[in-house]
């Protein structure tokens, strides 16, 4: 049987992974989990895995690309070759470069750049496996790498996916909804300012259809929000306990 010919959404409301149309898939994140960097995250956001890694802030080169008032983010967004079925070149494809841009300018309205100008923040994503929605898991655990990274922020952003399947509004969508679904609206905002610092849409939605997705975003995005601040408590957590036993 070809993909095309599988159902998306059974006769009892299910999605192919079993979901319910409002369900998020599981999602749990790691927090400095790479000891060069200065801050670190890997998301596991169901059969996604990802990495994020930052460094800074620290001096730009080439300097005359500083500015004097602000730091610079700089973000690279990567895919390795086995991420996926078919062999990926590990060349940055136009697609890579793309989403590079989308994440960064995401994730800056919740920097507070203007306390390290003439500087840069490095993020690097990559992308060890993929299953739909690296775009928004990416900005959900690159936000919390550079909180580890002790980045001033406004607050986290936080991301994730909404899509239409079989004319169903289904939130976090995967790979088999993203490539077969009638529709993709990715979502990101800082949830505590109840700022959104990301929407995009492909496919067609109705006007009733976009209200109604994005309430059901923003109600996937609140939840995410309890995983990443939960995450960072128990690394401070975790060091915290170092500490303590570092100096008995």
């Amino acid at each position: 049987m070809s993909v095309r010919a599988v159902k998306l959404i059974t006769e009892d409301g299910r999605r192919v992974d079993g979901r319910k149309p409002d369900e998020l898939r599981p999602t749990t994140i790691d927090v400095g989990i790479l000891k060069n960097a200065d801050g670190s995250a890997l998301i596991r956001q169901g059969n996604n895995k990802i990495i994020v890694a930052v460094y800074g802030p620290r001096e730009l080169h080439p300097r005359h690309l500083a500015l004097p008032d602000r730091a610079i983010i700089r973000c690279r967004y990567h895919m390795v070759p086995f991420s996926v079925p078919e062999r990926k070149s590990p060349a940055p494809t136009r697609r890579e470069i793309e989403l590079s841009k989308v994440i960064r300018e995401a994730l800056e309205p919740a920097i507070i750049l203007s306390s390290f100008p003439r500087t840069t923040i490095d993020v690097f994503i990559e992308v060890l496996q993929a299953d739909g929605g690296t775009r928004t898991a990416s900005i959900t655990a690159a936000s919390v790498a550079l909180a580890d990274a002790g980045i001033p922020m406004r607050d986290l952003v936080t991301a994730v996916a909404v899509g239409k399947v079989d004319d169903t509004l289904v939130l976090d969508l995967n790979h088999l909804e993203d490539q077969y679904g009638g529709g993709d609206m990715p979502v990101a905002m800082m949830p505590s300012l109840g700022q959104i610092t990301l929407l995009q849409a492909d496919g067609t939605f109705t006007l009733d259809e976009f209200k109604r997705g994005l309430e059901l975003a923003i109600r996937g995005i609140k939840s995410l929000y309890e995983i990443q601040k939960r995450a960072l408590k128990e690394r401070y957590a975790s060091l915290a306990l170092e500490l303590r036993r570092g100096r008995s």
